[in-house]
């Protein structure tokens, strides 16, 4: 504590003399900057959340601020301008923190001024006027990063004089060759650009032949002059290792787990989320060997959409669709998936529920804490079943509340858990019963092999209440394990597939019956 207060105390001591004494370019900026950069970016990600009073990052500051470029040559100008650009991004970052995004700061590029080589500017300032007018050349748009995902990626380590030429090249290439940085449809014949492409477009040449042939440069694959052009929305979400987002969607910090989605945060201001959950639920009961039972199945599609209002409040809708079938053993539950009925089946589909949804984190120090809650109401009549139709969904609206928390073990796994509140057929029925009650709780365990795969396992017991006048409270419960995987495709495009055993203390053990749950998910944000 002592050596910290001495050191924060010398700092200020610098940075008042820096009008008056400015310091020559050497090589110890550029070794101090790499050794900050390869400290604190892993996978292209900035931990923003541990830069607070961050002594490194602070000499660094004063130290752009100090340095004397009268006697620089070009390549040191360049280096130099490069690093201060970056490390001012994240500084200014790391003082509003927590953020969302740079958006949310108020004159980020163009109103708030900097000490740069003893001058006042904003960060446009020296991007346009050191820079691109007056060296003309394009690549600097790839190496200055302007602390969003939608940027091309901040290295981990520094610029410098004797390298700056083949670093620039070489981050220029990465970025052409970047399938999710440069969408190419090749059965459409479109290429759609990140926006830097028309934000710069004179840049590069001003015009579309221009733009590709600098693109074709670099790019190994080459894009064909009669594409058509287009751009996809810039991802201005924080380019934050920690408790923030990549590319629209949430993530941890560092190794494999670092670009994984993260369900127990809030999506990012001004983002879509669209999932579709499938999940087959078949149980049999009685012997198969006598064909004396039955097996029901429950095929139901979950849609969902959320809109980030804020960075912290969701809002959406989901809707419930369900085929549900009871057919006599042997059977197999994707015979739900056939359709239509006949004399030896009882088979129901239809949209069983639909209603709005919303998702909240209300700590700022807990993002990966938050609820979310929904509301579906009814949408056919009878849903409970009738004497020629099965039983799909409850007849009264279901509310279901649910908080999430997960947190990282490692660099290469996580802990997820989850606790619901449901009432289910929410109002008095005329046998006297007055809602059902369910508490499930979940915890998953996740090990990041890669970047993109993700391997999981999942236990969940769910406690389930009711009462009526006949019996008074009636108690049951379930409980299922199972193994799962998500292949996330692209940053904002996910697969996910899941099986489980499900077992329930009456109706499934009073007849030696059997359960399981197959499971497809996709996720897609923009």
């Amino acid at each position: 504590m002592k050596t910290r207060i001495i050191l924060i105390f010398t700092l200020m001591i610098i940075q008042q003399g820096i009008a008056s004494a400015q310091t020559k370019l050497d090589s110890t900026f550029f070794d101090k900057t790499d050794t900050f950069l390869k400290e604190n970016v892993n996978n292209n990600l900035v931990t923003y959340s541990k830069l607070k009073n961050n002594i490194a990052l602070e000499a660094l500051i004063i130290s752009i601020g100090a340095i004397d470029l009268s006697e620089a040559t070009d390549d040191e100008k360049k280096a130099f301008y490069i690093n201060a650009y970056n490390l001012i991004v994240i500084n200014s970052i790391v003082k509003e923190y927590p953020v969302e995004s740079v958006k949310e700061v108020a004159g980020f590029f163009d109103g708030k001024k900097h000490v740069i080589a003893g001058k006042n500017m904003t960060l446009n300032n020296l991007e346009k006027k050191e820079l691109i007018e007056k060296y003309k050349d394009p690549r600097f748009h790839f190496v200055l990063v302007c602390g969003a995902v939608g940027c091309p990626p901040i290295t981990n380590f520094a610029y410098t004089p004797e390298k700056v030429k083949q670093q620039m090249e070489t981050q220029t290439n990465k970025a052409m060759n970047n399938p999710e940085f440069l969408q190419i449809d090749n059965l459409a014949k479109k290429a759609n650009l990140s926006e830097i492409f028309k934000w710069y477009a004179s840049d590069f040449g001003g015009s579309k032949k221009n733009v590709l042939t600098f693109i074709n440069k670099y790019k190994s694959t080459k894009i064909a002059n009669d594409y058509s052009v287009g751009y996809y929305a810039y991802d201005w979400s924080l380019n934050a290792s920690g408790n923030n987002t990549i590319m629209g969607d949430n993530v941890t910090t560092g190794g494999a787990n670092a670009s994984r989605y993260v369900v127990s945060a809030a999506i990012v201001k001004g983002t879509h989320e669209l999932k579709l959950f499938n999940n087959l639920y078949t149980q049999s009961t009685g012997s198969e060997e006598n064909n004396d039972g039955l097996r029901s199945t429950f095929f139901t599609s979950t849609f969902s959409y959320l809109y980030g209002l804020t960075g912290k409040f969701n809002l959406g809708a989901e809707l419930r669709l369900r085929s549900v079938s009871n057919d006599p053993l042997p059977s197999s539950g994707f015979d739900v998936l056939k359709g239509g009925s006949d004399d030896n089946f009882s088979r129901r589909t239809g949209v069983s529920g639909l209603g709005p949804k919303i998702r909240w984190a209300p700590f700022e120090k807990l993002s990966h804490f938050s609820l979310q809650s929904t509301l579906l109401i009814p949408f056919e009549e009878d849903q409970e079943g009738t004497e020629n139709e099965p039983f799909i969904d409850w007849n009264n609206a279901t509310w279901t509340t649910q908080f999430f928390y997960d947190f990282d073990i490692g660099n290469s796994f996580s802990l997820f858990t989850e606790v619901d509140f449901s009432i289910e057929d929410i109002g008095k029925r005329e046998n006297g019963a007055f809602n059902r009650y369910a508490t499930p709780v979940t915890v998953i365990f996740s090990y990041f092999p890669t970047p993109k795969i993700t391997l999981y396992a999942l236990s969940n017991y769910g406690p389930q209440f009711n009462k009526d006048l006949a019996t008074g409270w009636n108690y049951d419960y379930y409980y299922q394990v199972g193994a799962g995987a998500k292949y996330q495709i692209t940053k904002k495009f996910e697969l996910e597939v899941l099986y489980t055993l499900f077992r329930s203390k009456f109706l499934l053990s009073a007849d030696q019956g059997k359960a399981s749950t197959i499971n497809l998910g996709i996720r897609k944000s923009f």
